[in-house]
């Protein structure tokens, strides 16, 4: 395993993105331990996209584009659903004392969905591990599969320090109501635009 790989996953994780987004927002609205579990259903949600690219799966989704368009429109529909519900406070962003908004179950299986419906993650992971795969290599597929363990392991890592900083402004935020607002009100445009930003790629 080389530094530029590490240098460069680094530099992809730590680049905001839903996974980022959906841990803040459990961090803000729950604390901390229920933004481990976020992060943790967010890396979950990165093992379907590591094994269709190495299987080849990713390949059939590039190739095919109406299986991307498919997966698009649903990802799309699912930012927008995340951002309707950070808008209107339906459990996914509400600070309050108790912390008993969503159960865990509930936390992962929409960090793994946020995951799961982003069909560009399979096309990274199709361009991004073979070029850290030596020439010549005996395994390639094993060697791929460390990388993307390693490659999980930073995610998750850096998700739970996102998350900690979160939960660390619990307090402030339940004491500020218009804190809470103006927060709601920017991760549900973040939502929005990532969803945007999705609709309008080809690939």
């Amino acid at each position: 395993m080389s530094i530029e790989f590490l240098l460069t996953s680094m530099v992809v994780i730590l680049l905001p993105g839903t996974g980022v987004i959906y841990t803040l927002v459990i961090g803000l609205g729950q604390g901390l331990r229920p933004s481990i579990v976020a992060a943790f259903g967010c890396t979950l949600g990165i093992v379907p996209h590591i094994f269709a690219s190495i299987v080849g799966l990713a390949a059939v989704l590039h190739a095919s584009a109406v299986a991307f368009q498919v997966v698009k429109i649903l990802g799309v529909a699912y930012l927008v659903y995340m951002a309707w519900s950070v808008l209107r406070d339906k459990g996914v962003l509400q600070v309050r004392e108790d912390k008993t908004t969503m159960t865990a179950r509930q936390i992962v299986a929409r960090g793994i969905v946020l995951n799961l419906l982003n069909p560009k993650l399979s096309l990274f992971f199709l361009a991004f591990l073979p070029q850290f795969v030596p020439v010549g290599t005996a395994t390639p597929t094993m060697t791929m599969l460390g990388l993307a363990g390693v490659f999980m392991l930073l995610t998750f890592v850096v998700f739970v320090g996102y998350g900690a900083a979160a939960a660390a402004t619990r307090d402030y935020v339940i004491s500020k109501p218009i804190v809470m607002r103006w927060l709601r009100r920017s991760f549900a445009g973040t939502f929005g635009l990532l969803g945007l930003r999705l609709a309008l790629s080809d690939r």
